[in-house]
């Protein structure tokens, strides 16, 4: 009866006693001695990308989880750019980005993008523009000039 009054608890880190304390071995030599002795071992494997003598599978593995990512959205073909940029020098006087992002009602940066070659198409801007520039932008035959709806079955009559 006095064993349960005489028993102490110890709370904190610096308990001694419990279970083998877990090492880590940093050389293979350490790891070799250790099996030697009996010790239970558990080997991983650490990828580490900055050191270049890491294992090559770690880097392969993160290849493949990179494809599988979706792709990012396309962007505006450089011949819609060069088109644009033919179109706005030709009118009289020659227009600005500023002056088309204006008569479109879009910031100059997005004139500036799709020339550029860095915007992701959007249907209705590529739409005001041609109407603008009077030049196709989109479709096969990009920096025609725009003909007017119906007007292909005027001229065949």
């Amino acid at each position: 009866m006095s064993t349960e009054w005489d028993a102490v608890t110890k709370i904190g880190k610096n308990v001694s006693g419990g279970g083998p304390r877990a090492t880590v071995a940093r050389s293979q030599s350490e790891v070799n001695a250790a099996r030697r002795s009996g010790s239970l071992i558990a080997t991983d494997k650490k990828y580490v990308t900055g050191n270049k003598t890491a294992d090559p599978n770690g880097q392969r593995l993160t290849k493949v989880d990179r494809e599988n990512e979706v792709a990012p959205p396309p962007k505006v073909d450089a011949s819609v750019g060069k088109a644009m940029a033919k179109a706005r020098g030709e009118k009289t006087p020659p227009m600005t980005q500023k002056d088309l992002a204006t008569k479109v009602n879009e910031k100059p940066s997005v004139i500036n993008d799709y020339e550029s070659g860095r915007a992701v198409p959007s249907q209705q801007v590529l739409a005001k523009l041609e109407r603008a520039l009077g030049v196709k932008l989109r479709g096969k035959d990009i920096g025609a000039p725009l003909t007017k709806p119906g007007a292909d079955k005027k001229a065949t009559k």
